[in-house]
């Protein structure tokens, strides 16, 4: 198990460097990405009882390479598509780095949708197979498949090639690849979605993509703040249900299975980061997840600083989210009264009001206030909210506790 394990870690690695020496190499990155994933499905079958080659990324070009001129040649352009192959040649030696950035830029380009997104960066850049993201977004192979071929389409038609956007446009493209990272991150970690099973874990892929992300940007604080957030974020999943799957609440985690090693990291990165780059909201989201992780118990959160950090995030990056959760540090240091006011002041934003989360929050603040009839209607409205199995029994199990006492 930890050879077949060392193998898809491996091709996952490799697969966006591949895809970039290709693309650069013959142009037609669809296709190239294509071919790329028909070698990580003959490497995965082979490497696991033969071994790994002493050169395992010029195994995977040799056999992606094969398969780009199998399917150039079988194109009804054959002949000049042909012509175009042999008059190409390599353009240049680039870094794997940048190949991955530009690969990363053209799978989170704007012009394509959100799920889109999401999608072809997990294939093209995770080095996922299309049956493995099915899976952990939890639909067909098939409609997978159809919502990467079209993202494709739109790329071909967009008349998008494979290479970086211009300067000016980089800090906008780098934050959409930032948005879709994280959003990989949430989805993998929301209670009830993980995929360990199938062997792609989206909060995994989402970390090793992001750290990918850092080695070409190591000077981007953004970038290291996004990475330490999913590091001090993800160190809390030992502790966050139980073996029944039954959610626990932050301040009832046992902290001692928290991940010393992974919290260490996102400090250490967000020491270095802090002071030395112009702050941005992912920093400050970090040092906010930084306070939590090192407290030694519930009662040692240091609220009043969080409290600090969200009234600067909320300068920072101004939005109903970020005003929900500074709702309830504000409880936590005013009083669940003066949480409840300032969440009153979002109670008619759209896609907020009413949310599950909206609720939960609510719900919390009430029973904190003392009023446990009106917290239970909440919990009930987040219930009839999310999706989540394993949020819905945790909050069953809260109003069936209102109930009782």
């Amino acid at each position: 198990m930890s050879s077949d394990r060392a193998v898809v870690d491996l091709l996952r690695e490799l697969a966006p460097q591949v895809v970039g020496m290709l693309a650069r190499r013959h142009g037609q990155w669809d296709l190239a990405e294509d071919a790329v994933q028909e070698a990580l499905l003959a490497a995965s079958a082979q490497w696991a009882d033969a071994g790994i080659p002493d050169n395992p990324r010029a195994w995977l070009l040799a056999v992606a390479s094969r398969r780009f001129i199998d399917a150039v040649r079988s194109d009804s352009a054959r002949r000049e598509r042909e012509n175009t192959v042999a008059a190409l040649e390599t353009r240049g030696e680039v870094s794997d780095h940048d190949d991955s950035l530009t690969l990363l830029y053209l799978c989170c380009h704007p012009a394509l949708s959100q799920p889109s997104q999401l999608a072809l960066t997990l294939r093209a850049v995770g080095g996922l197979t299309t049956a493995e993201i099915a899976k952990a977004f939890l639909v067909p192979e098939s409609t997978m498949a159809q919502r990467i071929s079209r993202a494709k389409q739109q790329i071909r038609a967009a008349g998008l090639a494979f290479e970086p956007p211009p300067p000016a446009e980089r800090a906008e493209r780098l934050a959409v690849v930032l948005q879709v990272l994280y959003l990989i991150f949430n989805e993998g970690y929301t209670p009830g979605s993980r995929t360990s099973a199938s062997g792609a874990d989206l909060t995994d892929e989402a970390i090793r993509m992001t750290r990918m992300l850092r080695a070409g940007l190591p000077s981007n604080g953004e970038v290291a703040g996004l990475l330490a957030l999913m590091l001090l974020t993800d160190a809390r999943r030992p502790a966050r249900e139980l073996a029944d799957g039954m959610l626990v609440p932050l301040a009832d985690q046992d902290r001692s299975r928290w991940v010393a090693p992974l919290i260490a990291e996102g400090v250490e990165l967000l020491d270095a980061t802090l002071g030395a780059c112009p702050v941005g909201p992912y920093q400050l989201q970090a040092a906010i997840a930084a306070l939590h992780d090192e407290a030694a118990t519930a009662d040692a959160t240091d609220w009043p600083q969080i409290l600090a950090l969200y009234t600067v995030l909320e300068q920072v990056a101004p939005g109903p989210v970020v005003t929900l959760n500074r709702a309830v540090a504000v409880a936590m240091v005013d009083g669940p009264r003066a949480g409840l006011a300032l969440l009153g002041t979002i109670a008619a934003e759209p896609g907020i009001a009413h949310t599950h989360r909206y609720d939960v929050v609510r719900g919390h603040l009430l029973e904190l206030a003392g009023e446990p009839a009106a917290a239970a209607e909440a919990y009930r409205a987040a219930m009839r909210g999310t999706a989540s199995v394993a949020e819905r029994r945790h909050l069953a199990l809260k109003v069936a506790r209102i109930a009782g006492s």
